[in-house]
């Protein structure tokens, strides 16, 4: 069986296992921590990086894009008959969400409304830019969910969570983008494709008092309102 090799609240991992839930796919997982890691992934992981995934026959796979790749290589498509074109839109839509994931990490550790309005501009035009090439869905390309839905779905679940904790929607500027989180949602998928205690480590990670988010949760405000001990405003 496959395995995946994992730190909770990495999206790179979640966008791996959300493949393979959205997929069906048996996998088993482990969580090592980053700040020790053990010295068997070490010795199995050139990178020193998650995810990894140890295939059926031993290897040590690293990198997500290539890790999703193999995965679409070994299974059926999420999406069938696409054409080469197709494929290639695909893997440049994908990217344009994976390559957001640190941004979006960036911009909800920040300590204050300043550099959180600062370290969200990437992350905004990332949605605009989606926002534009949405149809009607329910998904990216319409009626299938396909392997851009799950790479979008990592910053889609993470904005959920955001804004069920601390009432800033990052994607209230963008109607489309908010129906496709919320057709995302309803698949079971986000839920699925993380562990039992993802919602607890992420929390205390980005919505805790030491982040402007979590301050603003705290206090059962919006995070648009100023909050007393960042001594900062509505960062627009």
């Amino acid at each position: 069986m496959i395995k995946i090799v994992s730190f909770t609240i990495c999206p790179f991992v979640q966008r791996v296992t959300a493949l393979l839930e959205a997929k069906q796919m048996p996998y088993e997982i482990e969580f090592i921590s980053l700040a020790d890691k053990p010295q068997w992934f070490l010795d199995l992981s050139p990178t020193g990086q998650v995810p990894m995934l140890v295939t059926d026959s031993g290897t040590a796979l690293f990198e997500s894009d290539a890790i999703v790749e193999y995965i679409d290589e070994i299974s059926a498509p999420l999406q069938a008959a696409l054409t080469p074109e197709d494929r290639a839109l695909n893997r440049a839509w994908s990217y344009q969400a994976s390559k957001h994931y640190l941004v979006q990490c960036g911009t909800m550790s920040s300590k204050d409304p300043a550099t959180f309005g600062e370290r969200s501009r990437k992350l905004t035009a990332a949605f605009a830019r989606a926002e534009a090439q949405l149809g009607d869905g329910p998904f990216f390309g319409g009626d299938t969910l396909g392997n851009v839905d799950i790479a979008w779905l990592v910053l889609l679940h993470r904005a959920h969570i955001v804004e069920q904790h601390s009432g800033h929607d990052m994607l209230a500027e963008f109607p489309k983008v908010k129906r496709w989180q919320q057709a995302l949602m309803e698949t079971g998928i986000p839920q699925k494709s993380v562990a039992a205690e993802f919602l607890d480590r992420f929390s205390n990670f980005y919505l805790s008092d030491a982040t402007w988010l979590g301050r603003g949760a705290n206090r059962n405000q919006s995070p648009c309102q100023p909050a007393k001990a960042s001594g900062g405003g509505c960062c627009g």
